[in-house]
């Protein structure tokens, strides 16, 4: 069951990088691109197309809310020596893009310093570009550990009658400015490429961001509470991924994820918010989360290959924040790879996802449902071996 060098690097990884996973979590942060053998590089592009509807608590309907979210994604490794290998690697791992439609609902409501309505919205971005090298003592094992360079940046603004309207949270708005700060990973792998086995542990550790923030409150439109300056403290979190492949007939691979991510301390609490509100975090979870995926990667030609796989996802608690009101998934995807030839190849894939119902809250009071809800994602990658 020994594959030609491509086939070994891309079978299980036909499928979009891109997620509608538990809190924030985006893009799992695989380094699969790292334990490919040989020299190696890749790039892809992913697209997640969510749809998240509901109704609020007074019965009106709640459209579409869940922004489409775009995620490149790039890694490079070199096997620098026969024992020493180093690699990069760049993804998008947090965010969210969520605007609540200008509609009846108490989630949005009219500026009464503008005269303008709007609604409720956020935007989360992270970048992080993980340094890698690896210790290869033998052809089976590889150790491997490196730093982790990570940017966090968000804009939220709250509206309605969901957050007690303009005489409480409800024309509340905070700018996080785009912080860096540092981590690590580190883990093992082992394999038997005679059989295509592999198995490898990755922790990645927490990273903490001082954030410099302004926070404005509408509060009968009074001017000191405009632009109130502060740092408000963001704790990314340690995550550990399990990622196991295997040939179990000829051409045929069976390959696994699980992956656990430390969302039940996280919490998002800026100073004034906080004071102001009888201490409301701005989003904050309640559990963690537990991810799984398995699939089937066969190669039908010397340039023609398809993968397919199921997911689940537990989501990171329920009632959730009205800021991404869904509560784990399952998944169903399939993937395709074309290689011209035996060094490189052009991938596309697909995912659809069915969202878990969510009740929504705010300062523990249930404000919203969101029943019945999905998201397809779409990713095409091209890999090259050097």
């Amino acid at each position: 069951m020994k594959l030609n060098k491509i086939q070994s690097a891309i079978l299980i990884s036909m499928l979009p990088a891109t997620t509608f996973a538990a809190g924030l979590d985006r893009s799992g942060q695989s380094i699969s691109a790292f334990l490919q053998p040989g020299n190696y590089a890749e790039a892809s592009f992913s697209v997640l197309d969510p749809e998240v509807k509901g109704k609020d608590i007074a019965g009106n309907k709640v459209s579409d809310m869940a922004e489409d979210y775009y995620f490149p994604a790039a890694a490079v490794k070199v096997q620098a020596t026969d024992k020493i290998s180093v690699g990069l690697i760049y993804d998008q791992p947090f965010g969210a893009d969520s605007q609540y439609a200008v509609e009846k609902s108490v989630f949005s409501e009219t500026n009464l310093a503008e005269r303008t309505n709007e609604s409720t919205s956020v935007k989360v971005r992270t970048n992080n570009v993980t340094a890698l090298i690896g210790f290869q003592p033998t052809e089976n094992w590889n150790f491997y550990a490196g730093p982790v360079y990570q940017t966090v940046k968000g804009d939220v603004q709250l509206r309605g009658a969901a957050y007690g309207g303009y005489t409480k949270l409800g024309g509340y708005n905070i700018h996080l400015k785009e912080d860096d700060a540092f981590g690590w990973l580190a883990g093992f792998a082992y394999q038997i490429p005679e059989i295509a086995l592999k198995a490898a542990v990755t922790y990645r550790s927490e990273i903490t961001h001082d954030l410099d923030t302004t926070e404005s409150f509408a509060f009968g439109l009074n001017p000191a509470l405009k632009n109130l300056k502060s740092e408000t403290e963001v704790v990314t979190p340690q995550s550990v991924n399990l990622d196991l492949q295997s040939g179990i007939a000829k051409n045929t691979i069976a390959f696994a994820n699980i992956r656990w991510v430390h969302w039940d301390t996280f919490a998002v609490t800026p100073k004034y918010l906080n004071s102001l509100s009888g201490g409301n975090n701005l989003i904050d979870y309640t559990d963690d989360q537990w991810s799984a995926s398995l699939g089937l990667g066969h190669k039908f030609s010397n340039k023609w290959s398809g993968s397919a796989s199921v997911g689940w996802d537990s989501g990171a608690g329920n009632p959730v924040t009205t800021l991404g009101p869904t509560e784990g998934y399952w998944s169903v995807g399939l993937g395709g790879q074309y290689s011209p030839a035996e060094n490189y190849f052009i991938q596309a894939g697909v995912k659809y996802f069915w969202l878990g119902d969510a009740q929504a809250q705010t300062g523990g009071n249930v404000v919203g449902d969101f029943e019945d809800n999905n998201a397809i994602a779409y990713g095409m990658k091209i890999g090259y071996k050097f």
